[in-house]
């Protein structure tokens, strides 16, 4: 794919960027730096060679574009909410933080129409949303205007996006909030110390991917054990911190490519060991 490596380049700083034990507003305004870097050069790549046809002139607009440009949404939502987040008890913290998941919320209720249209694939409607030069009446109810001009978007390309970040967002402080919470309940619970010399060795994407899965699968407590259980159980197992990994499925969920590669890969290495052992 044309913009696949720029791509991959940038995913991969963000996840290095998640990793690091910076606190949050350090990282917020790193990712802020390194989106809007993408971004423009994103613009440029767009601007001086175009698209071959109608249909890849949507699909960026539509896939390409907000994968990136939601990172910029979400990292300064971030910012704004964890710099003005109170300091005081965990109770305040917690109506703070579910404040902030209503007013989020808010946007998706301000463009139901098409929040439905984009949630169920539909297509009908693309050469309207996601092609430069096309009009919509819908005023915007967010302002984020960054790198909006007549060669770089379309009328709804910042509403995916917006919707992905606030998605992300939404977990992010579901997150915040169960941390809160499980403080309060029982502060002085201390972690399982590891029990083995097992490291996960590959990167923490496909550790998710894989512990949703099994999840998903119901072969652990007859599906339903929880998946923040699993996830920490994961984690004190392998001597790993997975982070916000409500995050990371989100962007799983959202590949164009295949939304299961690490499962995929491991598919193929055991049939080739199969074939190995049968030789």
């Amino acid at each position: 794919m044309k913009y696949q490596d720029l791509i991959s380049e940038f995913e991969a700083k963000l996840e290095t960027l998640e990793s690091c034990n910076e606190d949050i507003l350090y990282k917020a305004e790193t990712g802020i730096t390194q989106t809007e870097k993408c971004i423009k050069h994103l613009r440029k790549s767009v601007v001086e060679k175009g698209f071959f046809s109608i249909q890849e002139e949507i699909r960026f607009f539509k896939h390409i574009k907000p994968q990136i440009f939601s990172k910029l949404i979400y990292y300064v939502k971030l910012y704004n909410i964890e710099s003005k987040r109170p300091r005081s008890s965990s109770k305040f913290q917690v109506k703070y933080l579910n404040n902030q998941i209503n007013k989020l919320q808010v946007y998706f209720n301000d463009n139901l129409e098409f929040y439905h249209y984009y949630r169920r694939g539909a297509t009908t409607l693309d050469e309207q949303y996601f092609i430069r030069g096309q009009s919509d009446l819908r005023s915007p109810t967010e302002s984020f205007h960054f790198f909006i001009d007549d060669e770089f978007s379309t009328c709804q390309d910042c509403t995916v996006a917006t919707i992905m970040a606030f998605d992300m967002l939404i977990v992010y402080l579901q997150q915040e909030i169960e941390k809160l919470e499980n403080h309060t309940v029982n502060p002085k619970l201390k972690p399982m110390k590891p029990s083995t010399k097992l490291f996960w060795t590959g990167n923490k994407t496909e550790l998710i991917e894989l512990i949703y899965a099994l999840h998903g699968s119901g072969a652990i407590n007859s599906g339903t054990a929880d998946i923040k259980e699993m996830a920490s159980l994961f984690e004190q197992l392998f001597n790993i911190d997975l982070g916000n990994y409500y995050h990371t499925f989100i962007e799983i969920r959202a590949r164009k490519s295949s939304k299961t590669k690490f499962l995929d890969r491991l598919i193929e290495v055991l049939n080739q060991r199969f074939e190995e052992s049968d030789e």
